[in-house]
């Protein structure tokens, strides 16, 4: 086995890089969506909503907030995703890259209105896009950038 790896090492050192890279990326992500899932539970009870206004009798303070993000998919998932391409079907880790990004802008938002006292964001919007420089020259996503803004109503006392 020993001799066959190295009369191989050119075949199998790659492999071997590129299932440690997908293991390791799997793990980071597994990692972020943890990490995400906790912080909503934390803010589950400040709504974001997409209504322009809310009746209210108090008076309220409205201040925009923004959350902001860029998230990069890694070079396995991505030679991955090329094959999935070949052969069509969902591209899956395209998928958890832009629910992640968006998850993530969204929580951003809502930590910076929570800041400030806020009890809802209201006009909540989010504006995506691909960036970097191979989503430029040769058309892949490279990251993707998300931000997602408000206006946070804080009742004033």
């Amino acid at each position: 086995m020993g001799e066959f790896i190295l009369q191989n090492l050119n075949l199998v050192l790659p492999l071997f890089l590129l299932a440690l890279g997908y293991v390791a990326g799997s793990i980071a992500e597994r990692r972020h969506y943890r990490s995400i899932e906790m912080r909503e539970q934390e803010l589950v009870s400040l709504p974001a909503v997409t209504l322009k206004e809310i009746q209210e009798d108090d008076a309220v303070t409205g201040r925009l907030v923004v959350g902001s993000v860029v998230v990069s998919i890694d070079y396995f998932k991505r030679a991955l995703a090329i094959l999935r391409n070949i052969f069509g079907g969902r591209v899956a880790s395209y998928e958890s890259l832009v629910d992640r990004a968006r998850r993530e802008a969204i929580l951003r938002m809502k930590e910076e209105a929570a800041s400030l006292g806020a009890y809802i964001v209201v006009n909540m919007r989010i504006e995506m896009s691909a960036i970097g420089q191979s989503a430029n020259r040769k058309k892949q996503v490279g990251s993707v950038e998300a931000i997602a803004y408000g206006t946070a109503l804080i009742k004033q006392a």
